[in-house]
């Protein structure tokens, strides 16, 4: 809704005028010289000024663009913009497609090139309304050609989860809002679960219609991404909910919310080994993209799981079996060390080399291998890992790329080019619990018959029992047994720490089970993988296991 405000250029500043009464004048040229009475000689007017902007342009260009934004003149806020092609149609859409008015815009103090506000507002539509408040922020940047002080416009500067492309929009909602209920029928909602925003909204855009529901009146961000779910904002007038089944269980979410909550980054997923049934989902930050579901990264020593797998079922080694683990082994261009260049005794069994993630013991057995696609195979044969998992919500189903060399010794551990999430690391968990495979879901796949990913063959019943004993013992008295202390029942577990480039400090992984439920977790820079990510998951294995 435009206010019919109008641009004047005066003395080399914009004014605003509204009904003929100028409500707020700023200088765009950056003349914040003292002296001269605001007046220019036409040599000083046509120098571009360079360099950051002033505190008193800061100050008077995001004022300028408030006053503009909030009086609902659309063409004179992205004038202030660096984007004004760009700009405009976003502000215009503020009124006009998301029917917002009412608009009050309160600066905080400015850090820098930052302006922190908050803006208070209200959604009319049909003669509904609400209220509207939320908090972003803006850059005033110099513009490269003119010099003048602008707002460097991103869609986030109208609201902080608007994307490129993205509209906001007012009106009845696309699809039917869904009441999600986890297994025993608790009622799940964003507001209790934060981690499950994303997922919620993803559920919604694909059974919402299926669901039972009626459409109500929102106000929601449409994304460019047709693929992706709208994100809604507000309710003005509710519509009947339609009821969609999850396989998630309360008591395990929350404990997965409390737990991540403790580092600035971290992810956690629980999964049922004996069916596949995702019980939790958190992340912290919780942002649009799903890190835990969807995030690609070097798993470390966690991976061994699967590496310790492949060679069991070659029979190039036995849990009670002798397993060398000298403090570093060098294979083709590349040296691998143990932590802290740490070894094992001569005589020292397989499973003590996994329980106390030893490296070199993993690398040394790669030429009796003798097939560079080996673990690649092991992935997706066994572990189901890169096949295309159907599990209700989008995810990345992890890769184990065929190398060789050295780039195949580093994938023996976890590094290199392998990648997974926290979700892929608890199901390789949960296969390894049972033996085989179970896709995981989020959703019953009576929901919508989907047909779910296949593993090809499962693992012998002598390797299941030997790699879980294996994982009992890194739970009982290796490098898992700290954080696993306080987890009841029978209780295995995997560290790792995933060395990533430009990082100081490792990401902390652990994956670990107890009974029938298997978690993973990471936290990014948290060292050692007992250390920080242990808790995580041993915290969500106390609440669900």
């Amino acid at each position: 809704m435009r206010s019919g405000a109008k641009v004047a250029v005066i003395g080399g500043a914009f004014v605003l005028v509204t009904g003929g009464i100028g409500y707020g004048a700023y200088s765009v040229l950056g003349d914040t010289g003292g002296g001269g009475g605001g007046t220019q000689s036409a040599s000083e007017s046509s120098k571009v000024k360079t360099g950051p902007p002033s505190a008193e342009e800061i100050a008077e260009t995001s004022k300028g663009f408030f006053d503009a934004w909030a009086s609902g003149d659309a063409s004179a806020a992205a004038v202030l913009t660096n984007n004004e092609a760009g700009a405009e149609p976003v502000l215009a859409s503020y009124g006009e497609d998301a029917h917002i008015g009412k608009i009050k815009i309160t600066p905080g103090q400015a850090v820098g090139t930052k302006v922190p506000y908050t803006v208070k507002a209200t959604v009319s539509y049909e003669g509904k309304s609400k209220p509207l408040s939320y908090a972003s922020e803006l850059t005033v940047v110099r513009g490269l050609t003119t010099g003048k002080a602008l707002v460097d416009w991103e869609p986030t500067v109208v609201h902080p989860q608007l994307t490129e492309g993205a509209t906001l929009k007012t009106g009845e909602s696309s699809t039917p809002a869904i009441e999600a209920v986890d297994r025993n029928g608790t009622v799940l909602t964003k507001e209790k679960y934060p981690s499950l925003g994303p997922i919620l909204d993803t559920l919604r855009q694909k059974y919402g219609e299926t669901s039972g529901g009626s459409a109500g009146i929102e106000t929601w961000i449409e994304p460019a991404d047709e693929s992706q779910p709208d994100v809604n904002l507000l309710t003005l007038a509710k519509g009947k909910p339609g009821k969609v089944q999850t396989t998630l269980d309360a008591n395990a979410q929350a404990a997965a919310e409390r737990a991540v909550k403790k580092f600035s980054e971290a992810s956690v997923v629980a999964v049922k080994p004996s069916t596949g049934e995702i019980r939790a989902v958190a992340n912290n930050p919780v942002t649009e993209f799903n890190v835990a579901l969807q995030g690609k990264q070097a798993p470390g020593s966690t991976l061994k799981i699967m590496t310790a797998a492949m060679l069991l079922e070659k029979g190039l080694v036995t849990a009670n079996g002798a397993a060398e683990c000298p403090p570093d082994v060098r294979y083709y261009t590349r040296t691998i060390e143990n932590l802290d260049r740490f070894s094992l005794p001569d005589g020292s069994t397989f499973t003590q080399s996994f329980a106390k993630s030893c490296n070199t013991a993993f690398i040394k057995l790669i030429d009796d291998v003798d097939d560079d696609s080996a673990l690649a195979k092991e992935a997706r044969e066994v572990f189901g890992i890169g096949l295309d998992w159907k599990t209700g919500v989008v995810t990345s189903d992890g890769s184990v790329p065929e190398e060789v060399q050295g780039e195949a010794a580093a994938q023996y551990i976890g590094q290199g080019t392998v990648q997974m999430n926290v979700l892929n690391m608890a199901s390789i968990t949960a296969t390894a619990r049972t033996g085989t495979f179970r896709q995981p879901v989020i959703v019953p796949q009576s929901l919508d018959n989907r047909e779910l990913a296949t593993a090809s063959r499962s693992l012998s019943p002598s390797v299941t029992q030997q790699l879980t004993t294996m994982m009992r013992a890194t739970a009982a008295w290796g490098t898992g047994a700290k954080a696993m202390a306080g987890v009841g029942g029978d209780k295995g577990a995997k560290t790792g720490s995933a060395e990533v480039d430009g990082q100081d400090t490792s990401n902390s992984w652990f994956t670990g089970f107890s009974n029938d439920l298997a978690a993973a977790a990471v936290v990014q820079t948290g060292g050692h993988g007992g250390d920080a990510a242990g808790p995580v998951v041993a915290e969500v294995l106390k609440a669900g296991g």
